[in-house]
C-alpha cells in the first residue's frame, strides 16, 4: 500500500502515536493492591458469654462509669494532651506530603526576567572586532518563562499519590490509637487515685484499731495484767501497719500528678483531687461483640493495613523507573539589547523539547529497588497479621483478667461482709461482757484488713475494665472512618495482599 501524499501517510501516524500515549498513560507499573492477607481469627472468643453486641457507648465508654470528674478530666486529655497535638501535627505533614506528591502530575512554570552587562572577549571564538555593527559590549534585556511536564507514562506518580494516600490515612489512624491510650491512660490513674484513697481510709482505719490495742495492752501492762513481749507484739503490729501508709499516700499522689502531664497541664494542676472522694464504680460484664469486630475498631490494625497498602504502591514507583520516560520542555518570553524594543513582536523567542529518556543500563540498581520495594511489602503483610493476632491476644487477655477481677471481687465482698457480721456479733458480745476489749479489737482488725482488701482488689478489676475497653478499640468512633472500603475486615485463610499485572499496564 502506498501514499498519494505525505501529508495522508502522516496523518495515521500521528493518530497512532497519539492512542498509544494515551493507552500507556492509562496503566500503572507495578501490582495493584487487594486488600490485606486474610488472618484465620479463630471461631468466636474463649471466654463464655461474650458474643453479645458491643455497647453502642463504646466509643465514649468512660462516660457509663457515672463520674462526672473522670468525664472532665478525659475531656480535657483529648483537647489539651501533647502527644494528640503531635499525633494531629503528623497527620498534618502527610497531608503535606500527599499534596506535594500529588502535584506532580501538574507542569511546572517559572517565570522570570534579567538585565546582563557583558563584555565579549576579541580574541574568543566568535570574531567581535571582525562582525560589523556587533559591539562587544552588550546590555541583554530578558523576559519570560520556563515550563517542564514530565508525562506520567506508566504510572510512577500515580502510585506514589497512592501510598501517600495511604501514609496519611495510617497516620490518622495512629492519631487514633493514641487517642485511646490517651483516654485509658487518665481513667487508669484516676481510678488508681480514688482505689489508694479508699485502701487508704481503710488501712487509716486498721491503724486505729492497732493503736487501741496497743494502748489497751499497754494499761493492762501498767496494771500488772500483761507481759512486757505483750506490749512489744501490739506495738510491732501498729508500727508495721502505720509504716504502710506513706506507700499508699505516696502512690495517690503520683496518680494526680500524672494525670496533669495527661492532661496537657503542669503536673500539680490537679492535686486539689486528693481531698475528695468519689462514688465507687460498679462492675459488670461488658458485651464485646465478634472476634472480627476487633479489627475494625483497633486503629493499630487499620494502620498496618494502610501501611501495607504504602508498600505496595512502592513497588509500582520503583517498577516504573525500567520504564522510558517523556519530558517535553517548553521556554518563551522576550530578549532584546534595547530595553525600548523587549515586547517588540521581533523579540520574541520561544522553544520546545520533547524528550524521552531510558536507563537501558544501570548496573541492576533499578530491579534490586524493586526486589527491596517487595520485601518491604513483605514485610508490611506480616506487620498487619502480628497486628491481628496482638489485637486478638490484648481482647482475650482483656477479658479473662476483667472477668476473673469481678469474680475475685464478687468473693472479697463475700468476705467483707462475713467480716462486718462477725464483728457486730463481737460488739453484742463485748457489750454484753462475754468478751474482752481485745477480742472486740481483733474482730476489729479482722473487719479492717477486709475493707482494705475489697478495696485493692476493686480498685484492680476496674483497672482491668479499663484495659479491656482498650483492648476493644473503644475511644474513637470507628464507623466515623472509612474502614468499609479499606477492607480490613477481610479475615479467614491467608491469601495475597496484590494481584500482579504487567508493569506497563
Amino acid at each position: 500500500m502506498t501514499c498519494s501524499s505525505n501529508r495522508r501517510c502522516r496523518a495515521p501516524r500521528v493518530a497512532a502515536v497519539a492512542l498509544g500515549t494515551l493507552l500507556l498513560g492509562a496503566c500503572a507499573a507495578g501490582p495493584d493492591y487487594r486488600g490485606p492477607p486474610k488472618v484465620d481469627t479463630g471461631h468466636g472468643w474463649t471466654q463464655p458469654d461474650t458474643a453479645a453486641p458491643a455497647p453502642a457507648s463504646l466509643p465514649t465508654w468512660w462516660t457509663t462509669l457515672g463520674d462526672p470528674t473522670l468525664e472532665r478530666l478525659v475531656a480535657t486529655a483529648l483537647a489539651d494532651n501533647l502527644d494528640l497535638r503531635q499525633a494531629q501535627a503528623r497527620i498534618a505533614e502527610e497531608r503535606a506530603l500527599r499534596d506535594r506528591t500529588a502535584g506532580g502530575h501538574a507542569p511546572t512554570v517559572g517565570a522570570g526576567a534579567s538585565v546582563t552587562r557583558r563584555r565579549q572577549s576579541k580574541n574568543g571564538p566568535l570574531p567581535i572586532g571582525a562582525i560589523p555593527g556587533l559591539a562587544r559590549d552588550q546590555t541583554i534585556h530578558d523576559a519570560g518563562f520556563d515550563a517542564a511536564w514530565e508525562i506520567d507514562l506508566f504510572g510512577a506518580t500515580r502510585r506514589a499519590v497512592e501510598g501517600a494516600e495511604a501514609r496519611l490515612q495510617a497516620a490518622q489512624d495512629d492519631a487514633a490509637g493514641v487517642r485511646i491510650s490517651i483516654a485509658a491512660e487518665v481513667a487508669r490513674s484516676y481510678l488508681s487515685l480514688r482505689g489508694a484513697q479508699r485502701e487508704l481510709a481503710a488501712r487509716e482505719a486498721s491503724v486505729q484499731a492497732l493503736a487501741q490495742t496497743a494502748d489497751l495492752v499497754g494499761q493492762r501492762f501498767r496494771a500488772g495484767d500483761a507481759a512486757q513481749a505483750d506490749v512489744d507484739a501490739a506495738q510491732a503490729r501498729l508500727d508495721a501497719a502505720s509504716a504502710g501508709l506513706p506507700a499508699i499516700q505516696a502512690r495517690a499522689r503520683a496518680a494526680a500528678l500524672g494525670l496533669g502531664v495527661l492532661l496537657g497541664a503542669p503536673p500539680e494542676r490537679e492535686l486539689a483531687l486528693l481531698d475528695t472522694a468519689a462514688a465507687p464504680i460498679t462492675l459488670a460484664p461488658i458485651p464485646v461483640g465478634q472476634r472480627a469486630d476487633i479489627l475494625r475498631r483497633r486503629p493499630d490494625v487499620r494502620a498496618a493495613e494502610r501501611r501495607l497498602a504504602a508498600r505496595t504502591a512502592d513497588i509500582g514507583v520503583a517498577t516504573a523507573e525500567l520504564f522510558p520516560k517523556l519530558s517535553i520542555g517548553a521556554s518563551g518570553g522576550f530578549q532584546a539589547l534595547d530595553a525600548s524594543q523587549l515586547f517588540d513582536s521581533a523579540s520574541q523567542r520561544f522553544s520546545l523539547m520533547p524528550l524521552i529518556s531510558w536507563r537501558v543500563f544501570d548496573g541492576g540498581r533499578v530491579r534490586a529497588e524493586i526486589r527491596a520495594s517487595e520485601a518491604r511489602e513483605q514485610q508490611a503483610a506480616l506487620a498487619y497479621e502480628k497486628a491481628v493476632l496482638t489485637a486478638l491476644g490484648d481482647a482475650e487477655r482483656a477479658l479473662g483478667d476483667y472477668r476473673l477481677g469481678v469474680e475475685a471481687v464478687r468473693l472479697q465482698r463475700t468476705a467483707l461482709d462475713a467480716a462486718r457480721r462477725s464483728y457486730a456479733h463481737a460488739q453484742a458480745r463485748y457489750a454484753a461482757g462475754d468478751i474482752a476489749l481485745t477480742d472486740l479489737l481483733a474482730e476489729e482488725r479482722v473487719l479492717r484488713d477486709a475493707e482494705d482488701g475489697y478495696a485493692r482488689t476493686h480498685t484492680a478489676a476496674a483497672i482491668d475494665l479499663v484495659a479491656l475497653f482498650k483492648a476493644l478499640g473503644g475511644g474513637w468512633d470507628a464507623d466515623a472512618g472509612d474502614a468499609d472500603t479499606r477492607g480490613q475486615e477481610k479475615v479467614g485463610a491467608r491469601s495475597p495482599a496484590r494481584q500482579e499485572q504487567p508493569p506497563h499496564g
